[in-house]
């Protein structure tokens, strides 16, 4: 293994500082690893001469003395979503397989401006719909923890639908990367891959450039290995943007997070919600569920159960307002001005019909036709209004829990470890999502903060995860029980795969 690899992004920045790492050896290694586990499938378009020159400039200001900051020089990758100037962004679709943005997302741009060297754009299910990373026009991307990689169907799913990002930085490729979190679409595939997944809180971080899926539920997500390299990247990326009006107005005050040694849990009030010991749980998740209840409550927190009744209800709520959502953004891809553009003159109506059954798959089909019945006048009132009143009463089960009896919620991630292929695509995309989205998406339902860390790994060798969520604008104090956390469980994605000795293609 790459003796860089396994360092915290501080530490690297150190050991730039020194002199004793370069900004451009670590993105050469970055390019050279990507090359090599290419097979796993994890970047739709990487970005060789992007990431050499922004290397080269980041290194300059090393030898200069003059960092731009606690991530100069550091390698992320991007989900293939957000708008990045001058680079392709396809969505994973037929429809924007072309599409150059003039612009960066404000995401992006505040990491470029931090000197973060951007490696690719990474694979992700069509538009973001889906919860595996298989439905891209690029193909499946691979989990790295997969006992067989090679067989056909064989492999495990990565979770979705930022699962090519979470290979990227589960891989040593990039200590960062950015996905996005509509229902879980970060926390998913973080879970599943052993690496730490944060959704914030929504608002928080600017939704500019992030091609929309559920504007009401939409946030940019994170990705690293470690729950410190998160908070850098938050701090980073986070606060108020003139060119998105649903972010908070006020700074956002950077998170300095303690040492692990340092964190104080004695007064934080842990709650075990009862509704999501669900049906599907599998008996191992289930124990890591209960071991880290213990452990926190050992420590002299506050662990309670407590009742958010109406979780059961969240899936089939997000479901509908997800596809009514869908339907509304999906309108704007016509053929007229921008992305795929059939090859039809007969008509307007021919133009847009063809175009869009040739640029969309199934599943963004179906979404859009199920949408649109939703929100016709005679089934407005019966789905989409009340879809959106249960909405309310599940933030306000959320609201209440924080506002009376707890301060972080402990839940599990996803049901089981990562499944294989072949069982994953046996059932539908809208099957799937009911069930790996089932402990997540309600998170993105209330806006409330949530964040995945790895615990242990399961019998197969597999990564299981936890999830923590709190109320609005306290992450860090979720930050902070989950680096608690962290540090007593003492998952080390890298050292437990061995990635770099038998795996690597």
């Amino acid at each position: 293994m790459k003796r860089h690899v396994n360092l915290t992004i501080k530490q690297v920045t150190s050991c730039y500082a020194d002199g004793s790492l370069n900004p451009r050896l670590v993105t050469d290694y970055a390019l050279e690893d990507s090359s090599q586990l290419k097979s796993l499938n994890i970047f739709t378009k990487l970005t060789p001469e992007t990431a050499l020159h922004q290397a080269k400039e980041s290194a300059f200001r090393y030898e200069t003395k003059d960092p731009k900051g606690p991530l100069d020089g550091i390698p992320i990758a991007i989900k293939d979503n957000f708008c990045t100037k001058d680079v392709v962004t396809t969505c994973a679709s037929k429809m924007l397989e072309n599409f150059v943005p003039t612009y960066n997302a404000t995401v992006c741009q505040r990491l470029f401006n931090a000197g973060a060297v951007l490696l690719g754009k990474t694979n992700l299910d069509q538009f973001g719909m889906g919860s595996g990373t298989v439905d891209s026009i690029f193909g499946p991307t691979k989990n790295i923890w997969s006992e067989n990689l090679k067989e056909e169907g064989k492999f495990r799913i990565v979770g979705g639908s930022s699962g090519g990002s979470a290979v990227a930085v589960a891989t040593g490729i990039t200590y960062a990367a950015i996905g996005s979190d509509t229902g879980g679409s970060t926390r998913n595939p973080a879970s599943y891959c052993g690496v730490v997944g944060f959704k914030p809180t929504y608002g928080l971080v600017s939704r500019h450039g992030l091609i929309p899926l559920v504007n009401s539920m939409d946030v940019p997500g994170i990705l690293t290995r470690k729950v410190d390299d998160l908070a850098l990247i938050l701090n980073t990326i986070a606060g108020p943007d003139d060119l998105d009006s649903t972010t908070f107005k006020r700074e956002f005050k950077p998170i300095n997070l303690p040492e692990t040694a340092d964190i104080d849990i004695r007064n934080v009030r842990i709650g075990i919600p009862k509704e999501y010991h669900c049906e599907g749980l599998s008996d191992e998740v289930l124990e890591a569920w209960v071991e880290i209840a213990d452990l926190l409550q050992s420590e002299v927190a506050s662990v309670e159960q407590v009742a958010m009744q109406h979780t059961s209800a969240s899936i089939f709520v997000y479901s509908i307002l997800n596809q009514c959502e869908v339907s509304s953004n999906m309108a704007r891809y016509d053929g007229i001005e921008y992305g795929h553009r059939a090859d039809e003159n007969s008509s307007t109506e021919e133009l847009y019909a063809k175009t869009r059954s040739e640029g969309f798959n199934r599943v963004v089909k179906t979404r859009i036709l199920t949408g649109n019945y939703f929100l016709l006048r005679k089934n407005y009132h019966d789905y989409f209004e009340k879809a959106l009143k249960v909405r309310r009463l599940i933030k306000n089960d959320f609201d209440q829990v924080f506002s009376e009896k707890v301060d972080v919620l402990l839940t599990p991630t996803t049901m089981t470890d990562a499944p294989l292929y072949s069982d994953f695509v046996s059932q539908s995309n809208r099957d799937q999502c009911a069930v790996q989205d089932f402990c997540t998406q309600p998170a993105n339902m209330a806006g409330v903060p949530a964040i995945t860390i790895p615990i242990k790994l399961s019998k197969k060798g597999l990564p299981i995860g936890l999830q923590l969520m709190s109320k609005n604008l306290s992450e860090e104090t979720l930050l902070k029980v989950a680096k608690w956390i962290e540090g007593k469980v003492g998952f080390d994605c890298l050292e437990n795969n061995q990635i770099y000795n038998a795996r690597k293609d």
